[in-house]
């Protein structure tokens, strides 16, 4: 029946619209006292196998919604309710912005791919902890902060500090992005010189925030090396952190099918040409990590056959968000209830057996 819609209806609306308008149905699911309980109880596939226990957290399945779409926590425990295991708001910015000129998200139906070029489009970190500031318990909710566009590289750290500080204290755990390739230099930041700074002064300002420990992750692009790739894992080591998150949207534009003035817009790629890339990514990590770490892999995760071979690869948390845009609102319900075939039909009595 989605397929249809989509192909009808929603492929003739741009992108940006269909988007804005999705958020204001969750914002209303949002507002009614009771809405998104009684959605939960109604939609979410309850299989306590598929449970995982992970940066001192009980998610209830290990999938989750990547960063992006609930860029300004407006709509985070409507979409648990619709079946994710958490839900990543942001990415948030010390300071509000718009972002880029419109058009900035185009469909590549022919290759079941977005590209975007929004550009940290978002009302900035205090509006965001003003919102997650006493929120209930329903929804595990992670934030993604990144770098204000106008502030300079040597600045960037206070930038991330400015955000921890706000929202440490709101946030199951945080995520610094330092791999959206539409922030201008904002990738240099994953050079190992710029992120261990960066990154200890984001850890330091976390623990300031509270007497709980907020679990840090840091988010790498597709496109790094493999030795940058290794550096980063050694770095997260290093320092402590918690876990990685792999991998962001990609610049490469091989191999797509859709036609060429698509393929040629600038920006952030996302959905299924990013699934060997993003599987290679996460199966270095794992060798370099020997378990170490959490481990949160997105990037082309279509159907439950993909979030099951991520975490056969070494993934403890599955994140998804293209696949939503092309599969509907029910979705990550979808992928659950395959996850819970997959294990029935394996010789694993869990999801997190599977993963070792």
């Amino acid at each position: 029946m989605y397929r249809l819609l989509f192909s009808l209806v929603i492929s003739r609306v741009s992108a940006e619209t269909v988007h804005h308008l999705t958020l204001r149905a969750l914002r209303a699911i949002q507002a009614v006292p009771g809405a998104a309980s009684l959605l939960r109880r109604l939609l979410v596939p309850r299989d306590p196998a598929l449970a995982v226990r992970a940066l001192g957290l009980d998610f209830p399945s290990p999938l989750g919604l990547a960063a992006g779409f609930d860029k300004d926590a407006v709509a985070y425990d409507a979409l648990g309710a619709f079946g994710f295991g958490h839900v990543e708001i942001g990415t948030v910015t010390g300071r509000p912005q718009p972002g880029n000129p419109r058009p900035r998200l185009f469909r590549l139906v022919a290759d079941r791919a977005v590209v975007n070029r929004m550009g940290f489009n978002n009302q900035g970190s205090e509006a965001a902890a003003g919102r997650l500031r006493g929120r209930g318990a329903g929804t595990i909710v992670g934030v993604n902060i990144g770098k204000t566009k106008a502030v300079p590289e040597g600045e960037a750290a206070a930038d991330y500090v400015a955000s921890t500080e706000r929202l440490a204290p709101h946030a199951d755990y945080l995520v610094v992005n330092v791999s959206s390739p539409n922030t201008p230099g904002l990738r240099d930041l994953q050079a190992v010189e710029h992120l261990r700074p960066l990154l200890t002064a984001v850890r330091e300002a976390a623990d300031r925030s509270g007497p709980r420990r907020v679990p840090l992750l840091v988010k790498i692009a597709p496109d790094l090396a493999d030795d940058d790739v290794d550096a980063v894992a050694d770095l997260a080591l290093e320092l402590g952190l918690d876990g990685i998150i792999a991998t962001n949207t990609t610049i490469a534009r091989d191999g797509l099918r859709s036609a060429p003035d698509l393929v040629k817009e600038t920006g952030g790629l996302s959905g299924a040409p990013l699934k060997e890339r993003s599987t290679e990514v996460l199966r270095r990590l794992r060798d370099r990590t020997g378990g170490r770490l959490v481990l949160v892999s997105v990037g082309g995760v279509e159907t439950a056959d993909d979030a099951w071979e991520r975490i056969r690869a070494g993934a403890t948390l599955v994140q998804g968000y293209t696949g939503m845009v092309y599969g509907g609102p029910f979705w990550a319900r979808r992928v659950q209830r395959g996850l819970s075939r997959r294990l029935r039909e394996s010789t694993f009595p869990t999801i997190e057996a599977a993963r070792h």
